[in-house]
């Protein structure tokens, strides 16, 4: 069962653009890229998929001269179909298996473009980052992450619901029964997640128990890739490592706290994979004194989040009966749930022509800190947003931050409506996404 997906529009506008240029979509694996590609095909005569890491043969259609007419007849008569200019979508999934593939995509765009070519992969980054200055100009990069919540509404029927967020704001107060309602399905994602197969199943069965069972398939398959790295870093060390972000999701990240067994530089190098592969989210320190925020970013001060809500109470072990019941979401900030969750939607929400980069503001003096969870800019403004997972809340280092950084207005993230306090904006934390 395929779920329709917010990215279908930008694949069908790539679909059919003049000055098209060959497609790579990014992502972590078992976010959607293969489905939304076969979903995609439905609007051409055939489909030529070819996966590198299942079909080995096929890279030797890309060992000598990287001449797409060549490479579409040699992929042709290998797998007996027909590559056709403006009915074929050609697919070539998992491309990280096959560089000389990845290099060979400028030439279509150079001198074939009138042949649809989206690769995929992924583990992509890694040979990307193998290869200097690449597809610069030549090549339209899409990024795809797991479902967004707006996404998972509308995949469960509550499309109407989805529409009424984006009509109100801290001065319009949406409906008060449609925010309960709203709240007890932004329960459900938290515990689902986003990743597709999870959500096909209990938009199929309405169980969580049975799209509990999904993220455990699914968590072993993320964790039996890591066996891929083992060039790079010893598997145990991974998985190690791993283990020691999930326990310190969503905070400060301390290296050496991860484990006593490795070196920091071993922990980082192995943080760093994990990142490449799309399994954490880095939220990155910034002094954010003018824009852009990376501008003055401190790449030794992070926190990381994982790539999906669901897989990550799954692997906490946090007790999720008490989420699924609860009068509001307060226990689950011990896990950082809700800040992981605003993380992700605002990576959601980003153009999805580029990897957003994540920034929060901290400090330290005087034996106090403050700490402001997300930073985002709006036109030339620095905008702070500050993310709680119940319904009240001190503000204090939002307010310290919007008086020492002389900015007009901040933004609140909470379980409560839609409301507006002087110079502070606050929305459902369902709704971040409508702030970008």
């Amino acid at each position: 069962m395929y779920i329709n997906r917010l990215i279908d529009k930008r694949l069908h506008d790539w679909a059919n653009a003049k000055n098209r240029k060959p497609l790579l979509l990014r992502g972590a694996r078992q976010v959607g890229k293969s489905s939304s590609v076969r979903h995609l095909a439905e609007n051409f005569e055939n489909l030529v998929e070819i996966n590198f890491e299942k079909q080995k043969a096929a890279a030797t259609a890309f060992e000598d001269d990287l001449i797409p007419t060549e490479i579409c007849n040699k992929l042709s008569t290998m797998y007996q179909q027909p590559i056709i200019p403006g009915k074929t979508l050609l697919f070539l999934d998992e491309i990280q298996a096959c560089p000389n593939a990845i290099s060979a995509l400028r030439f279509f765009y150079e001198d074939y473009p009138q042949q649809h070519i989206i690769a995929a992969g992924s583990l992509l980054e890694f040979a990307l980052a193998k290869i200097s200055s690449f597809g610069v100009g030549r090549i339209t990069n899409l990024f795809m992450y797991p479902f967004s919540f707006s996404e998972f509404m509308r995949a469960c029927g509550y499309e109407k619901l989805d529409e009424e967020i984006k009509k109100h704001s801290p001065q319009n107060p949406i409906f008060e029964p449609f925010h309960s309602k709203i709240i007890e399905i932004l329960r459900t994602f938290l515990l689902i997640g986003g990743m597709p197969e999870a959500v096909a199943r209990y938009v199929e069965t309405q169980s969580i128990y049975e799209a509990q069972n999904v993220l455990s398939d699914l968590i072993a398959t993320l964790k039996s890739d890591f066996e891929k790295y083992r060039e790079k870093v010893p598997l145990l060390r991974l998985n190690v490592v791993f283990d020691g972000v999930v326990n310190q999701a969503g905070q400060r990240v301390i290296y050496s706290n991860i484990s006593k067994d490795y070196k920091i530089q071993q922990i980082k190098e192995c943080v760093e994979l994990l990142r490449m592969a799309g399994l954490i989210v880095p939220v990155i320190h910034t002094a954010a004194n003018g824009i852009p925020l990376g501008a003055e970013s401190n790449l030794k001060k992070q926190k990381l989040m994982l790539l999906d809500t669901g897989v990550y109470l799954k692997l906490s072990g946090l007790n999720l009966t008490d989420i699924v019941v609860g009068a509001n979401l307060e226990m689950i900030n011990k896990g950082k749930v809700a800040e992981m969750f605003a993380a992700l939607e605002l990576q959601k929400s980003s153009p999805a022509n580029s990897d957003s980069l994540l920034y929060f503001w901290h400090r330290e003096s005087n034996g106090s800190t403050a700490e402001v969870d997300f930073l985002i800019q709006q036109g030339d403004k620095i905008v702070p947003i500050e993310v709680k997972s119940g319904t009240s809340g001190k503000m204090q280092s939002l307010h310290l931050f919007l008086r020492e950084k002389n900015i007009d207005k901040g933004i609140r993230c909470s379980l409560e409506n839609f409301v507006h306090y002087d110079n502070i904006d606050v929305y459902p934390l369902y709704a971040i996404s409508t702030i970008i």
